[in-house]
């Protein structure tokens, strides 16, 4: 084992004590001569079905790899005193004899990796037959790796005539290896060969099942995660609960640019920034997703398409992310050792990257319907705003009569519309009404309707014709499915007498107060108007009511949000509570009686979420 090989020599010629090749699997037994040779072994041949026995527990015992080898030494070395003990096993990859058990070596030695053919061991491989070496000095393959040694014997083990690795025993004594040691070795490796094979598929299965379970808490856990940056990040910590890595890159496709961008890379655990991109088909990244296919690149130092961003990188291992038909994304791993990576690295990450592509897209999908919510949000806040500056700022003042307005929507904006409109001296317009439907289309309707009562509102119309008048404006505007509620009404405080058209909208109540001694008595009456609403019907005609007032009596005008209002069990607000919340004012003002309903109608719900916009206007004649 070790430092150099000799050249420029052929391979040596079969030992003459060594029996002949065959075709048995796993056949040792020695020739007939070697047989009666006398053996040179500890144990007496008596007790070797003793030691059979052994062998057969210790074997039978553990599938553990490392105990199964570790007891092998021990029995090997209780009939034969070996100063040096390895087990070779083969890498099916890069077929390569690698130690993975030793006594003896040093740790330069143990990380030697041996060809094929290459030194005794690798010669015992492949001839597939033991190789017993009196003295090393003369055997042109043995590589020296300890220079006290003189003597060497190698047996291949051999499973389902496929050699898996070989057994290695070394001496200091010349000729020490007798053929019964031979014989025993192989008796010996023919049993190990099969227990180790064992152990690996046992090994393979335990950590494919490992994977398994871990790939799918994996995947758990990246479906809950819709931050995209978080995720990226998540992504990179839980990847190396399953496959190693020193640097980490996760790539994404941009539409715009039609290149691969940086959005997430690791480097030996600490997370760096890259503005690099790389088009499609460039490099390895760029080439796994061209071709849709993962990448393995044992050593990219052979690899034509590897392009050196990370000189020391040896091994790199790249696989598309592919989200319903399209790449979007790659997945990265480099590793500074070479054949680092290997098909069980590439299997577990391809079966990895579909979750990650999906989970990925999802938090893209994700962020832009945040970042388009925002925008909504900025935008109805804005309609808000420019919906409650169509809206008076506050109600007229007049010297016989007041009046007071509250408008709450079910939405950020809402269907609501209130206005008083100027008629000139001692004349005052007031409009209250609903557009059909909720939120931005309403809004944007009550909006139509507020500028073409104002542009009538110039003509001084009566409330009859004004309503007529506004019919017709939106007849020509007219949207499918959208109409509007609207009761008018023209309040002459020189009479303090009140004009009134309804156009379907909420009837208003007419609240009286009458005094006798100290009792006052209060009475509501609702005013009974009624017309077609605006928007649906041609040519339409509305009635006319004209009432008288006296001090201290007050019209409450209301949408239907206020009566329609629901508590948390359903039940509605209705206007018998309404009429209960008027009888309970004494002696209220326009803007108390206001403050009233909607503190009543506010507790009834008692936090319910409002099902509809509520609009109050009271006027109260002083």
């Amino acid at each position: 084992m070790a430092n150099k090989q000799r050249r420029g020599t052929s391979p040596a010629a079969p030992d003459p004590e060594v029996a002949p090749e065959h075709s048995f699997e796993g056949d040792y037994r020695p020739r007939t001569d070697e047989a009666q040779q006398t053996p040179n072994i500890r144990v007496d041949p008596l007790h070797q079905v003793e030691f059979l026995h052994t062998l057969a527990d210790a074997l039978n015992t553990t599938l553990d790899l490392n105990t199964l080898m570790h007891r092998v030494s021990d029995l090997v070395r209780a009939v034969i005193d070996y100063k040096i003990f390895a087990i070779l096993l083969i890498n099916d990859r890069t077929q390569e004899l690698w130690m993975r058990f030793q006594i003896g070596h040093t740790p330069e030695i143990e990380r030697t990796r041996l060809k094929m053919g290459r030194g005794v061991v690798g010669q015992s491989a492949l001839q597939r037959r033991t190789l017993r070496i009196d003295d090393v000095s003369k055997e042109e393959h043995y590589i020296e790796a300890n220079p006290t040694v003189r003597s060497e014997l190698a047996v291949p083990l051999i499973v389902k005539n496929r050699v898996i690795g070989v057994f290695d025993i070394e001496s200091e004594i010349p000729a020490y290896f007798t053929a019964e040691h031979q014989r025993l070795l192989e008796l010996v490796a023919s049993r190990v060969a099969i227990a180790v094979e064992n152990a690996r598929l046992y090994t393979r299965v335990s950590r494919q099942a490992q994977t398994l379970a871990v790939l799918n808490e994996i995947s758990r856990e990246i479906t809950s995660i819709l931050d995209l940056d978080d995720l990226l990040e998540r992504i990179g910590q839980l990847m190396k609960r399953v496959i190693d890595y020193q640097m980490f890159t996760i790539l994404l496709w941009n539409e715009r640019s039609q290149q691969f961008e940086h959005r997430f890379s690791s480097r030996y655990g600490e997370r760096i920034m890259r503005d690099r991109t790389v088009p499609l088909g460039e490099g390895i990244i760029g080439s796994a997703a061209q071709d849709r296919e993962s990448i393995l690149a044992p050593d990219v130092r052979k690899e034509p398409r590897y392009l050196a961003v990370n000189p020391e990188t040896r091994s790199e291992l790249a696989v598309p992310l592919i989200y319903k038909g399209q790449v979007i994304g790659v997945i990265d791993l480099e590793h500074t050792r070479v054949n680092y990576y290997n098909e069980d690295h590439q299997r577990t990450l391809s079966t990895l990257a579909a979750q990650v592509a999906i989970s990925i897209a999802n938090a893209r999908l994700y962020q832009r319907i945040h970042e388009e919510e925002q925008r909504m949000e900025r935008d109805l806040e804005m309609a808000r705003q420019v919906q409650l500056r169509l809206m008076p700022p506050q109600p007229p003042k007049l010297e016989r009569a007041e009046f007071a307005a509250q408008f709450n929507a079910a939405r950020s904006i809402g269907g609501d519309v209130y206005d008083f409109l100027d008629y000139g001296p001692g004349r005052v317009a007031l409009a209250v009404g609903d557009v059909s439907g909720k939120a931005a289309p309403a809004a944007l309707y009550a909006a139509l309707v507020s500028g073409i009562l104002r542009s009538l509102a110039t003509q001084h119309l009566s409330p009859a014709a004004l309503l007529s008048a506004l019919n017709d404006q939106l007849q020509e505007r007219r949207l499918d499915s959208q109409y509007v509620t609207m009761l008018v009404a023209i309040w002459d405080d020189s009479n303090q007498t009140i004009q009134i058209a309804n156009a379907g909208s909420v009837q208003p109540l007419f609240v009286s107060l009458s005094s006798s001694g100290s009792r006052t008595t209060v009475d509501i009456k609702t005013i009974q108007a009624e017309g077609f609403p605006l928007g649906l019907f041609p040519d339409v005609e509305y009635e006319e009511f004209t009432l008288s007032t006296r001090t201290g009596d007050l019209i409450v005008f209301f949408s239907d949000g206020i009566p329609d209002a629901e508590n948390a069990k359903g039940d509605m607000f209705g206007t018998d509570r309404l009429a209960k919340v008027l009888k309970s004012q004494r002696q209220p003002t326009a803007s108390s009686m206001v403050d009233a309903i909607q503190k009543a109608v506010s507790d009834f719900q008692s936090g319910t979420e409002h099902f509809d916009d509520e609009t109050i206007v009271v006027l109260r004649a002083l």
